[in-house]
């Protein structure tokens, strides 16, 4: 595969039903503060999908990144511009802004540096490595800073 075009890698079943199992307990809010349900509504079906995200707070500023590369929830947010964190009872709607070149570096290497346990696997960079590690590989990983969005969420992601 071209190192212009992310890399897609699918959950095992296994981790699928983690996920649900993982979702359903930081929905309720029984996670670490940086755990979020990520709501976003389908780019075809109008569906609203969820999915366990970290969210990583670096100078100030959110990001999400998907270290399973250009996932549904990754193309449907990229479609929507918008989603909704969720944790427990609050949900906060963000608008997107895409992140690239060495911004995108410093937050890949953060991130990998913070959730090792969670995503070292996706990386074929080791967590601790220079951002400068990222940069041939970077392309595969989409990365989103989250912005404020109006306060009021869509009925259909309540």
């Amino acid at each position: 595969m071209s190192r212009s075009v992310p890399e897609f890698r699918a959950p095992s079943p296994v981790e699928r039903i983690f996920n649900k199992i993982f979702g359903a307990f930081v929905g309720l809010g029984l996670a670490p503060r940086y755990n979020y349900l990520l709501q976003v509504q389908g780019r075809a079906t109008g569906r609203v999908y969820s999915t366990p995200v970290n969210v990583l707070e670096l100078g100030g500023k959110r990001f999400l990144v998907a270290p399973r590369g250009r996932t549904q929830w990754v193309r449907n947010a990229e479609t929507r511009g918008d989603i909704v964190l969720k944790r427990g009872s609050t949900r906060r709607r963000f608008r997107l802004r895409t992140v690239a070149g060495d911004e995108k570096l410093d937050v890949l290497k953060a991130y990998l540096d913070r959730y090792t346990l969670a995503v070292q696997r996706y990386f074929p960079v080791r967590a601790g490595s220079d951002a400068r590690a990222f940069r041939e590989l970077a392309d595969r990983y989409p990365v989103f800073e989250l912005l404020d969005a109006a306060p009021d969420v869509p009925p259909r992601l309540r």
